[in-house]
């Protein structure tokens, strides 16, 4: 039998699926030039396949563009590789296109630099269930769970090491089943790419040892959820960190408090981009280990922002280890929309020096369709995602809503868990 090798380029999408075209691998060098082309509908495929709602119906044509610097390629012994790109959706005059996830994140970090030197550090810690261990009785953080989950670790840490994506932790979680999966720090958009990269891996690795991974929110109203987790710094123009001041309250500087109290300030309208599933709410409940509040705490996980460990190193390598974790966000999510959500709440406290300690913690959005009714109405989200985007996103969100609405949350669960 003749086979000829396939290449894969896609985007993370509305629904946070990881969704483009593939093409032969002898093409690669055209494709590389001029990509593939797609109907601009693509983008709002549901989380669940149907397309439930559009804003450009049939017409229109944009391009996905390979970009070079993200290939992966990583050969499964007596499978087929996993090789592909992640791309940039451009018009067919090759200007970036308004709707394209990557391109707002590269959008919020220019305006994050252009306006005060500050360039964004951060890492991904992704939870998830893997289906090739037992799931009774729970073995949280023991030894035991690592041998009953075999080679599947170090298969998909090598994987990712192959990806030219750093592997920095990989542990077993709280719950049945659970893991948890940590990549070293990168700069701006690498942190999303990594991100995407290392999910679309864990399913290849699980899928090569015949089992599966679900990066679903909540797997039952009742269960622990899977979060993501980011972890965030700043650098300043020179590479050097910038949120660090042994003089200030949690040794954060100006700069950095003033932008924690701006994702703080908008983080109602953050959810609607950062938990955007309907399940997602059923996690963000008191006695989870989840934000309920916007609020910001040193050391404690239920803060929705944790102030991390200073761990006992040289005083000159203290400012490199500071750093935040956003803790209101999970993979229903396109790491590229939360990150550029993320990044312009920060830029908005930085513009209006917004004092941390004059915030007043409130609830989160108690569903989806609350943080929908912020983000309609949000400026923020209007200089983040461009009117346009964010209008068409209220609206595909509140369609994926309603295709949920007769159905418990049980049932609910079940389904996200099958295409996440």
């Amino acid at each position: 039998m003749e086979r000829e090798p396939v290449v894969f380029v896609g985007t993370s999408d509305l629904s946070g699926h990881f969704r483009g075209k593939s093409f032969a691998a002898a093409d690669l060098p055209a494709r590389l030039r001029r990509g593939v082309g797609i109907s601009p509908t693509n983008l709002f495929l549901s989380a669940f396949g149907p397309i439930q709602f559009t804003p450009f119906g049939t017409p229109g044509e944009v391009l996905l563009i390979p970009d070079p610097d993200t290939r992966v390629h990583v050969p499964f012994e007596g499978s087929t590789a996993e090789h592909f790109y992640l791309g940039d959706l451009r018009e067919l005059d090759g200007a970036p296109w308004a709707y394209c996830p990557r391109q707002v994140l590269r959008s919020a970090l220019r305006r994050l630099e252009n306006e005060f030197g500050l360039r964004l550090l951060a890492s991904f810690e992704q939870e998830f269930t893997y289906s090739g261990v037992a799931p009774h009785p729970p073995q949280p953080y023991e030894l035991g769970a690592y041998r009953q989950a075999g080679v599947f670790g170090e298969a998909l840490l090598g994987a990712l090491r192959q990806a030219g994506v750093i592997p920095e932790a990989f542990l077993s979680e709280f719950a049945p089943r659970q893991f948890e999966v940590t990549t070293a720090p990168a700069i701006g958009l690498k942190a999303a790419d990594d991100a995407v990269i290392t999910r679309e891996l864990a399913q290849a690795v699980a899928y090569r040892l015949g089992h599966r991974v679900s990066f679903v929110p909540i797997p039952q109203p009742t269960a622990v959820g899977n979060g993501t987790h980011i972890h965030w710094s700043f650098l300043d123009r020179h590479g050097d960190a910038a949120m660090y001041d042994p003089a200030g309250r949690w040794n954060l500087s100006q700069q950095g408090r003033q932008f924690i109290a701006g994702v703080l300030h908008h983080l109602p309208e953050l959810c609607a981009i950062t938990t955007p599933s309907v399940c997602s709410y059923y996690r963000l409940r008191p006695d989870r280990w989840a934000p309920v509040r916007s609020d910001v705490g040193d050391l404690d996980r239920g803060s929705a922002l944790r102030i991390c460990p200073l761990p006992r190193v040289e005083p000159t390598q203290l400012a490199r280890q500071l750093h935040v974790e956003f803790r209101v966000a999970d993979a229903t999510a396109s790491p590229y929309l939360t990150l550029a959500m993320l990044v312009q709440s920060g830029l908005q406290g930085l513009r209006w020096q917004r004092d941390l300690d004059s915030h007043q913690p409130a609830p989160l959005p108690a569903d989806l369709g609350q943080a929908l009714e912020w983000l309609e109405h949000s400026e923020l989200a209007r200089d983040c995602l461009g009117v346009g985007l964010r209008d068409a996103y209220v609206k595909f969100k509140r369609a994926e809503i309603a295709g949920l609405a007769q159905l418990s949350e049980e049932e609910i669960c079940r389904r996200y868990a099958e295409v996440y």
